[in-house]
């Protein structure tokens, strides 16, 4: 039995999201990594991330494949693994599930949660950036999302975070 959210499965795979929720979540994913892409951009020069943040958005918009996304992700992650600031190489791992939301929905998930982790380590204020994610969410998805977040990230919001 899988842990996965029911309610992020796709309609074409027999779930109930439908195909204009799952565009808006990697758009949003889009957004949450591209927020802190200047976190990475400010110690490497690879364009990888930033073409993952862009298939993001151009699958979102009907523009390429899934596999087109899902290569830009897996490029993302490669960049992860050869940066050396553990910040920026939050960042590249943002960007990456932010593309690899073309394939499973709930990648929206951890690109926000990667999000958080490179502010953490770069001694942001995490509770902002989650108060500015969740400001950023169409209505079509905004309780879904909050909700997926809670349920998968809960220590996330014992601030009460929550939108109004």
């Amino acid at each position: 039995m899988s842990n996965r959210d029911q309610r992020f499965v796709a309609a074409h795979r027999g779930g109930p999201l439908s195909a204009e929720q799952h565009s808006l979540m990697a758009a949003w994913a889009a957004d949450c990594a591209e927020h802190v892409l200047p976190l990475f951009e400010n110690h490497s020069s690879d364009d990888r991330p930033l073409k993952a943040i862009v298939a993001a958005r151009a699958w979102a918009a009907g523009e390429i494949s899934v596999g087109a996304a899902r290569e830009a992700a897996f490029t993302s992650h490669a960049a992860a693994r050869e940066a050396l600031d553990k910040p920026a190489i939050a960042v590249a791992r943002a960007a990456g599930h932010a593309a690899a939301t073309a394939h499973m929905a709930d990648h929206s998930l951890s690109a926000a949660c990667y999000v958080w982790k490179a502010i953490d380590l770069a001694q942001g204020t995490t509770l902002e950036e989650i108060e500015w994610q969740l400001r950023q969410l169409p209505a079509e998805i905004c309780s879904l999302i909050q909700s997926g977040l809670e349920q998968k990230y809960p220590k996330a919001f014992r601030s009460g975070s929550k939108i109004k």
